[in-house]
């Protein structure tokens, strides 16, 4: 699925807004992704130290098993991760870095250059069903738009919604969900 670069650009500006220093404070320049970048996940790599993030993407969790209409079982991270390198290694990728996560990794909105087309990252991973939109702790979604590229994909049967999984942004919110006294008595 094709984005227009102006949509790109329209979504990383809204983003920057909510997330970008106050006016007059220095924001960093884009960047391209160089090919020997590390990956750790299918929303996450790492370069000359620093770890940068896909904004408003959430992978699935490296270790949750993926399984196939036959029964086979795969690693549901590792497949995610293999799609990112993938067009990692056969577009070229800008990113625009909006802010900063707890952890210290940069948040970044990319595009990538595919066949005389830009597309928004973000969207062509969750689109392609090899990641999903990320939410908030409370259960909002980061990205809206995202939301709509995980439900056509879903729809479809496309990348990972082909097996049985955990789904990531379900599990991550079960985890952070306070443990309540005497839920399930």
């Amino acid at each position: 699925m094709a984005i227009r670069a102006s949509n790109i650009l329209l979504t990383a500006m809204a983003i920057a807004a909510a997330l970008l220093p106050a006016h007059g404070q220095e924001v960093a320049p884009s960047f391209a992704i160089p090919k020997n970048i590390t990956l750790q996940t299918g929303d996450t790599w790492e370069f000359n130290g620093q770890v940068y993030r896909l904004y408003g993407v959430q992978s699935c969790i490296r270790g949750s098993i993926a399984i196939d209409a036959a029964g086979n079982k795969r690693d549901c991270g590792s497949l995610s991760l293999a799609q990112l390198g993938g067009l990692f290694q056969t577009a070229t990728v800008t990113c625009q870095p909006i802010g900063r996560a707890r952890d210290n990794a940069i948040f970044a909105v990319c595009a990538a250059e595919i066949d005389g087309s830009t597309i928004d990252v973000g969207t062509a991973m969750i689109s392609s069903g090899f990641a999903f939109a990320a939410t908030y702790p409370d259960g909002n979604a980061v990205n809206i738009s995202y939301v709509v590229a995980e439900l056509t994909a879903k729809g479809a049967g496309e990348g990972l919604w082909a097996y049985r999984f955990p789904h990531p942004v379900q599990a991550l919110l079960r985890t952070s969900q306070p443990a309540t006294k005497g839920a399930g008595q």
